[in-house]
């Protein structure tokens, strides 16, 4: 089984910084890429950045020169720095891996449950 957890969401002012990370733990051989999506409350999911496993990054225009996603290989981790956060970046935050659980197998996409990043004075 494959696990995908969040951690590091929480409060903070607008302009503040926080960094999320996210973990992949359990039965996998290789993971191709990982990313962050957000939900915020009645809207649609949205991507936010990706990376591949050969380091390509990826990002959605509102957060471009504000956020950074790095990945330590080594851990099956990645990470999301957030900067000069605004009001409208309030959201769940989800990371998602595409994964391969053996040689050989197709990849698999997994979620974590996602963790509440709120922006406000």
């Amino acid at each position: 089984q494959v696990q995908v957890a969040e951690s590091g969401g929480g409060l903070v002012h607008p302009g503040g910084s926080l960094r999320l990370s996210c973990a992949a733990s359990g039965s996998i051989f290789a993971i191709d890429a990982m990313g962050w999506y957000r939900q915020a409350p009645g809207k649609q999911r949205e991507l936010v950045a990706t990376i591949t496993s050969g380091g390509t990054t990826n990002y959605a225009d509102s957060v471009k020169g504000r956020f950074t996603i790095s990945s330590d290989n080594a851990k099956d981790t990645v990470y999301l720095q957030m900067n000069s956060l605004k009001p409208e970046d309030t959201a769940v935050y989800y990371c998602n891996a595409d994964l391969r659980e053996a040689w050989g197998t197709f990849g698999k996409n997994y979620w974590g449950k996602g963790t509440l990043v709120t922006v406000s004075s």
